[in-house]
């Protein structure tokens, strides 16, 4: 398993699955001198920015666990750098979409939690 190839799957994955059920991306990979947003999605007015963890199926931490408190705090800075640069204001939350796949990056199972934090 490549991490950064397996990483983009994952985004793919998670991509896919908003679509599915019915979230409209408005951007991807959003970078800016707070940290990366992996997926920015609006759903129901809400604009929900979206951390994508990839990990393999046989993984005995839950993907979740790697979104640590700097790393929350890094994403509500650049949720707020979003929403500026985009002159958007509206309901927000972050979720944490926890992406599996097996040995050959193929998707074993996703589990989509809003308001992770």
């Amino acid at each position: 398993m490549i991490k950064n190839k397996t990483g983009v799957w994952g985004e793919t994955y998670a991509s896919r699955y908003l679509r599915d059920n019915g979230y409209k991306i408005l951007g991807a990979n959003y970078v800016c001198r707070f940290g990366e947003i992996d997926l920015v999605a609006e759903k129901g007015g809400t604009v929900c920015f979206v951390e994508v963890k990839t990990r393999n199926e046989k993984t005995e931490i839950r993907p979740m666990e790697a979104v640590d408190e700097g790393k929350k705090g890094r994403l509500e800075m650049a949720a707020k750098s979003f929403l500026s640069r985009a002159k958007m204001i509206a309901s927000t939350r972050f979720d944490v979409c926890e992406v599996y796949v097996d040995n050959n990056d193929a998707l074993v199972g996703i589990n989509y939690i809003e308001n992770a934090f």
